[in-house]
């Protein structure tokens, strides 16, 4: 374990913003990370995944620790159920993919979203009618100050809409090392009411989808709407699609009768984000190398040399314009460095 010294980020974040790390340590144990951290105790730390959830606005003035621990295992199943372990530093899409493979159901509908298992329960990932919590089991955690693990249960975690007790009463206190996911073995949920799936599904003749079936059909949904950061610079939606009150909406749909929504609940709607920001006038603007995808107002794109400034910018120029144009407040849901 080597801590290197003013290190580049720009291959670590998938906006591709060359921000330098003051040190970085890639750590691939979970006894590597306890190393680290006991050797490193008065050290402000930065913890990195994948980088696909942050926008890095400045150069990070701690200790980068870069969780890569490798590795998938079933830990336990029933005829019906089977638990499988991911380790943090797991591609969330190779894990998906690895599920399917195996005929274990519960995160097809989760195919594509950038980033590592560590990080989808921080942030309570999710697609196309399915968020982690439907099949997170618990998940394992190194405690930054003492080194200890300590267990977390899909009740512990607190879920809501891209949210936990990661992002909240915990934040910055715990290091994510594995996760755990209840999948089905057997009569599997297929969820295809949500989005263009259907559509997909029928222009294939599929008639009775299996779960790679629907995996493919978002896999093709997703790459006609959503950049590869590969090649365009990007971190997938940037801003959480708004819940109001249903009293609000009504209001609000007066004055624009064509605003879509979705029911959350008795009392409230969700209503897309990208909608918003496409009526708002913003899809495929660019303003210098920082801009709005041509597919999709949700995603913020790097289309070379932006600095992470330059992005945040633009968001905060939409939430203003979004906030005028229909009296709703837009979040970003990626991280903010």
């Amino acid at each position: 374990m080597e801590i290197l010294e003013n290190f580049s980020l720009k291959n670590y974040n998938t906006f591709g913003i060359d921000a330098k790390a003051k040190q970085f340590v890639a750590v691939h144990s979970v006894v590597e990370l306890q190393e680290v951290l006991r050797q490193n105790q008065g050290t402000k730390k930065f913890i990195l995944g994948g980088g696909s959830n942050m926008l890095l606005t400045q150069d990070v003035d701690a200790l980068v620790l870069h969780i890569d621990l490798k590795g998938k295992k079933i830990v336990k199943e029933t005829e019906e159920f089977v638990w499988v372990e991911g380790n943090a530093g797991e591609n969330w899409h190779e894990f998906v993919l690895f599920a399917i493979e195996n005929n274990f159901g519960g995160i097809e509908n989760m195919s594509l979203i950038p980033g590592n298992v560590g990080t989808t329960p921080v942030q309570n990932i999710g697609a196309y009618g399915t968020e982690i919590k439907n099949t997170f089991a618990y998940c394992d955690a190194v405690e930054i100050a003492t080194g200890n693990i300590k267990r977390f249960t899909n009740e512990e975690c607190k879920f809501g809409y891209r949210e936990s007790i990661f992002k909240n009463e915990v934040k910055d206190q715990f290091i994510i090392t594995s996760v755990v996911f209840k999948l089905t073995k057997i009569n599997h949920k297929i969820n295809i009411s949500y989005g263009d799936i259907a559509a997909e599904l029928t222009k294939n003749n599929v008639k009775i989808p299996t779960l790679k079936d629907v995996s493919n059909a978002i896999i093709t949904i997703r790459k006609s709407k959503l950049p590869d950061p590969k090649e365009l610079g990007n971190s997938g939606s940037f801003f959480k699609n708004p819940v109001i009150s249903k009293s609000d909406f009504e209001k609000i749909h007066l004055l624009h009768p064509e605003m879509p929504s979705y029911s959350v609940s008795e009392t409230e709607v969700k209503v897309p984000a990208g909608w918003l920001i496409e009526k708002a006038g913003f899809k495929g603007k660019r303003f210098g190398d920082a801009g709005v995808h041509k597919n999709q107002a949700l995603v913020l794109v790097n289309y070379g040399n932006a600095s992470g400034s330059e992005i945040l910018a633009v968001a905060q120029d939409i939430q203003k314009k979004v906030k005028e144009t229909f009296g709703i407040s837009i979040e970003a849901e990626v991280n903010v460095i």
